[in-house]
């Protein structure tokens, strides 16, 4: 099933309303799951959605938050953080968010390239930025724009030539550097190989471009990516709680839910301290550390909808002028034409919706024990939904959620006047 988000709203229409949530469980069948928050009646429908795709899949913890014109109108937990120690999961629980960490690295390059002090254009060559100290093996990698990597047509295929952001053994050997690589091994075993197709003329999604964006904002500002975005673009948006994560189980953040995958068998671990001990496939097979700029941050689903609100509500003055923010938004060049009516924008996915200049935006995040959804919606809704657990392999889709939440959203006929943003409820 494609994303509802990602469908046309003729589409989107055939479910909504209550018809397309008869089959979900009532609320009196929907409390023997343990959930956090203040419930609201009014937004049942929501709850008994988050309920029925995790009791179907049995996913041990999730999270949702909804906002309505900026405002926070719900936020809740579900299930279980840890089912060793049955501690349930709160509203602020932090979850990796995988790949929902692309949107906050486009924001941040954005506000670079909004101030003059940096000198900084979309259309800048992004690789000559960087110090790569080696020969490039292609010479079109140093023609590789910003705005290419923004858009995921910089000439990476991971479906070509596999994702190098998961191979941190094979590069770290041939780089003669210690396991498991990290972002500038990889970056430098990247430029010693050759591009997939010319940048610009094709879209392929690449978590790698994402990583060298990441250089590129610690090279144009002599900060760690993590610091700059937490002092100028966090910060700012009163974005609050968001950290790093961090691979290994004994290194989990204080708050942080823990993540299970039962269909997948334990790994020899890729980090040297664990001495090839086998592990879970979430807490070993790959180097979250390395993937900070792509899809390493740590969040609660309130502070997605916050960073999600601030974007279209924003606070005065707004982080982004009107005329930047809306680049987030645009589709890539030509000859790359958008899929379905719809297009990857600078880190958002973007489907317009009608005649006004509506569109409905958003972004997944999927890694071993995460499935991650943050939707911003054309008529003032948003939410963002977070799961301790993706799909196993029964062929249940992880999109489904995204595609039932829209009706969960539709069926809502009394929406609340309170904003928990303000009362911390």
């Amino acid at each position: 099933m494609k994303p509802i988000s990602s469908l046309p709203i003729s589409r989107r229409s055939l479910l909504t309303g209550t018809a397309a949530l008869a089959a979900l469980p009532s609320a009196a069948q929907s409390t023997s799951m343990v959930t956090t928050g203040a419930h609201n009646p009014a937004l049942d429908s929501f709850d008994r959605t988050m309920i029925s795709f995790m009791r179907k899949r049995s996913i041990p913890g999730g999270q949702l938050a909804v906002t309505r014109y900026g405002r926070l109108v719900y936020a809740r937990g579900y299930g279980f953080a840890d089912l060793e120690r049955r501690t349930p999961v709160q509203p602020q629980s932090l979850f990796r968010i995988a790949s929902i960490t692309k949107p906050f690295t486009a924001v941040a390059i954005m506000t670079l390239v909004q101030d003059p002090r940096f000198r900084l254009r979309l259309d800048d060559p992004a690789f000559p930025m960087i110090p790569l100290n080696r020969k490039v093996a292609d010479p079109r990698l140093n023609t590789i724009t910003i705005r290419q990597l923004l858009h995921h047509t910089g000439g990476f295929d991971r479906d070509k030539s596999g994702d190098p952001m998961f191979r941190p053994l094979e590069i770290a050997a041939a780089e003669g550097t210690p396991a498991p690589a990290d972002q500038w091994a990889i970056i430098r075993w990247m430029a010693g190989r050759p591009l997939d197709f010319d940048p610009g003329t094709r879209f392929a999604y690449s978590n790698f471009g994402y990583c060298v964006l990441g250089r590129v904002i610690e090279a144009v500002t002599a900060m760690r990516y993590v610091d700059y975005v937490s002092k100028f673009v966090l910060q700012p948006m009163a974005v609050r709680g968001m950290r790093m994560g961090r691979t290994r189980l004994p290194d989990r953040a204080r708050g942080e839910v823990r993540y299970y995958q039962p269909n997948a068998r334990p790994v020899p671990s890729i980090f040297p301290q664990d001495h090839g001990e086998l592990v879970s496939v979430c807490y070993g097979a790959w180097n979250l550390e390395a993937m900070d700029s792509h899809g390493a941050w740590l969040a609660s689903a309130p502070a997605l909808v916050r960073f999600a609100a601030q974007l279209d509500f924003p606070s005065q003055p707004p982080l982004l002028a009107p005329h930047t923010a809306a680049t987030l938004y645009e589709p890539p060049a030509a000859p790359i034409k958008p899929e379905g009516g719809a297009w990857y924008g600078c880190g958002w996915e973007v489907r317009p919706v009608g005649d006004r200049g509506k569109a409905n935006t958003w972004h997944n995040g999927s890694l071993d024990g995460t499935n991650t959804w943050l939707v911003r919606r054309w008529d003032g809704l948003a939410w963002a939904a977070l799961f301790n657990q993706r799909d196993t392999g029964n062929g249940l889709s992880d999109g489904e959620i995204d595609a039932n939440l829209h009706p969960a959203a539709d069926a809502v006929t009394h929406w609340p006047d309170y904003d928990l943003f303000q009362t911390g409820r």
